[in-house]
């Protein structure tokens, strides 16, 4: 049976926690205004609603990651091929990494990112994979074991810093390069302590590594001391001891 509507406007009017009286009280009530279908949507686009979103996402994060045994994450470029040496030294670093008792974690695509997460998935350790939203992105890759998507990438860098003992880098492009310096800018401001990072192939880095001598640094933009925060190497297992011995494994 339909209840009428009171014609009456009441005097006083309770929200939760605000008390509206005469000219300030509005018409139907918290709950009939969140369950009408109907009305403007924009509020969605908002930067209020997008501050639920980022919440939401560290609130994710934080839930799938919390448990995770020590790890270590392996950057690198989502074009390299299958069929490359870098490919290949991605494998192997992952299961390295697996064999010293870390977990993998990458950005969870293709290409560099895959072959660590294969490396670690065939030696039975934990695969992890933190995507981002992007036009092109392809998708996790299925060599990842616990997978988080994300659509902001502030947040996605944050839990590849908060989760992981340290980075392997392995040759890569521009997102390759933003966690990179992520990485070292956190550990030349003491943000994170004891954390090493190894950039992986002698001469993809090589000019990288001349740049900040002999430009950064002879220029004063950076100290000497600053080229010690990351170590070159073409050894697979030189880069895995260096992570242990500076983790303390």
């Amino acid at each position: 049976m339909d209840v009428p509507e009171d014609p009456r406007k009441p005097e006083e009017q309770r929200l939760g926690p605000v008390l509206r009286r005469r000219d300030q009280v509005q018409p139907g009530t918290t709950d009939q205004r969140l369950l009408d279908t109907e009305g403007d949507s924009e509020w969605v686009h908002t930067d209020p609603w997008r501050v639920m979103r980022i919440q939401s996402e560290f609130v994710e994060g934080f839930g799938a990651l919390a448990e995770l045994p020590s790890a270590i994450s392996v950057f690198g470029s989502a074009r390299t091929r299958p069929d490359s040496p870098e490919y290949e030294a991605g494998v192997r670093i992952g299961r390295a990494l697996v064999e010293a008792g870390f977990a993998v974690i990458t950005g969870g695509g293709p290409g560099a990112m895959e072959a660590a997460n294969k490396g670690a998935r065939e030696a039975k350790g934990v695969s992890v994979g933190l995507g981002i939203e992007l036009p092109f992105e392809q998708g996790l890759n299925p060599h990842v074991d616990i997978g988080v998507n994300f659509r902001y990438f502030f947040v996605r860098k944050t839990m590849f810093v908060k989760y992981a003992q340290g980075f392997v880098v392995l040759p890569g492009g521009l997102g390759t390069l933003d966690e990179l310096f992520e990485a070292l800018t956190l550990v030349q401001t003491r943000k994170v302590t004891r954390f090493p990072i190894v950039l992986f192939g002698t001469e993809y880095w090589k000019g990288l590594v001349d740049w900040l001598r002999d430009s950064v640094v002879a220029g004063g933009k950076a100290s000497e001391h600053d080229l010690l925060l990351f170590h070159v190497t073409d050894d697979v297992d030189e880069a895995v001891a260096l992570v242990t011995k500076e983790v303390g494994r």
